[in-house]
């Protein structure tokens, strides 16, 4: 069972840019890239994917809790702008459910035996390869 949780359109703040790279002169010209910010402290997620949000380790994530992603893939700017938002939206998928718990096992016999054959037969070969003496 996936959980859903949707980012709300109207908490991101877009902010039209130059896009770097080649392009010719429509690149010096138009402004098509797009800056996305998203304020996760401020934003209307569950308390629970905020605080996983903020815990990723991605440098697109400020230290204030802002996201800022740069979208300048596509020549026009409402393209970017759908590019970035479908990025913001799998980064809070990607932490939507939480990490399944992982629960300490231990090995079984016939797992323990095969390691110790394994150990054992590693040992033989590794001796094998001593200096041969007369």
């Amino acid at each position: 069972m996936r959980r859903r949780v949707l980012v709300d359109a109207a908490e991101v703040d877009f902010t039209a840019v130059r896009a770097q790279g080649a392009g010719g002169q429509n690149v010096n010209k138009v402004s098509s890239a797009a800056h996305l910010r998203y304020d996760v402290h401020a934003s209307s997620l569950p308390d629970d994917v905020k605080a996983r949000l903020l815990a990723l380790p991605d440098q697109r994530l400020t230290t204030e809790g802002v996201i800022v992603i740069k979208a300048q893939e596509h020549r026009s700017l409402p393209h970017n702008r759908a590019d970035a938002l479908a990025r913001l939206q799998a980064m809070v998928d990607s932490v939507a459910l939480p990490p399944k718990l992982r629960r300490a096992t231990k090995p079984t016999f016939g797992a323990r035996q095969r390691r110790l054959e394994s150990k054992t037969l590693h040992a033989k070969v590794k001796a094998g390869r001593g200096k041969v003496r007369e």
